[in-house]
């Protein structure tokens, strides 16, 4: 997974489990939390998106290609508990990715890609934890890679397709960084920030990114907490900063890429005490690209979570 804007999603759907087994909790929707995996249990989550993206940066005119990018996907991350401060996580993304454009004839095509991207390996540990009655605080460093799974090779009758339409990028890219969660009997606070390093593949390398993430799951039903609830409704509301470095293609940088965007992102969580469905949309509030880079619309996701 390696187009600039979905670099980041499969970390973003990593599973969350308070260290009671079998037991399930509210968690941010669109980047990791802190909560650990209880020792020897498994928890699988599974994301459903879309995201929509055109061709109108800088203006509210379409450029002259008219570029519109339309990606489905599917993302599963396995998380499993070591230990009680000790989690692994591994995350596999589908992609189909579609992109509509006018070439300078005016003839109008469709580039496309489908298939496996690239995974992820990470581990993730609890520094510190702090528990008390009602309430408890985690924090947990993470560090891991990013695998060249997804073929980064694909051509259809126009020739080789650019890189970020491919469906990996070819590369191993070490990423990191440090979360905090803070939770209650009514609410739920996640923050994080991480940095992630792209390397070279194939002649081109993306951009180094860095993001800063927080959000709110707070219980909307019922009101009240007591004996025979079969499950509890979560109000979330998420923000995530991303930015991303220039691109270099044969050495040379490339002004039409990297930038900084501002994703405010409302949604729902509705938790059992073994599984969680939720969705969420991803409405960008702020996007700084690069001069002729594609600006994201929205993104939108559906998904569940179960702890075995």
């Amino acid at each position: 997974m390696n187009d600039p804007r979905l670099g980041w999603l499969a970390l973003a759907l990593v599973a969350a489990a308070t260290a009671t087994p079998g037991t399930s909790h509210a968690a941010s929707q669109t980047f990791n939390t802190a909560l650990p995996v209880a020792q020897g249990s498994l928890v699988l989550r599974a994301q459903f998106l879309y995201l929509k993206a055109t061709d109108d940066n800088a203006s509210d005119e379409p450029g002259p290609a008219e570029r519109n990018l339309d990606v489905f996907g599917s993302v599963a991350v396995l998380g499993y508990g070591v230990r009680s401060d000790l989690a692994l996580f591994g995350v596999l993304p589908y992609l189909d990715k579609q992109l509509d454009l006018t070439m300078p004839g005016g003839q109008r095509v469709t580039r496309s890609t489908r298939g496996i991207g690239d995974a992820q390996v990470f581990a993730r540990y609890t520094l510190l934890q702090k528990d008390r009655r009602g309430s408890t605080f985690r924090l947990a460093p993470f560090l891991g890679i990013k695998l060249p799974t997804g073929d980064d090779d694909d051509s259809d009758g126009l020739g080789r397709l650019p890189q970020p339409l491919q469906s990996g990028s070819g590369s191993w890219d070490p990423f990191g960084g440090v979360i905090a969660s803070y939770q209650t009997l009514d609410y739920q606070l996640d923050a994080q920030i991480s940095y992630r390093a792209n390397t070279e593949a194939n002649g081109f390398e993306f951009g180094d990114e860095s993001r800063l993430d927080a959000s709110l799951q707070y219980r909307l039903l019922p009101r009240e907490l007591g004996a025979g609830v079969p499950g509890f409704l979560y109000g979330v509301i998420e923000a995530n900063l991303l930015h991303q470095a220039k691109s270099r293609l044969a050495g040379a940088s490339d002004p039409d890429s990297g930038g900084t965007t501002l994703y405010l992102a409302p949604g729902l969580q509705y938790v059992t005490r073994r599984w969680v469905l939720e969705a969420i949309v991803q409405i960008p509030v702020v996007q700084a690209l690069g001069k002729t880079a594609l600006e994201d619309d929205f993104i939108v996701r559906t998904g569940f979570r179960v702890n075995f």
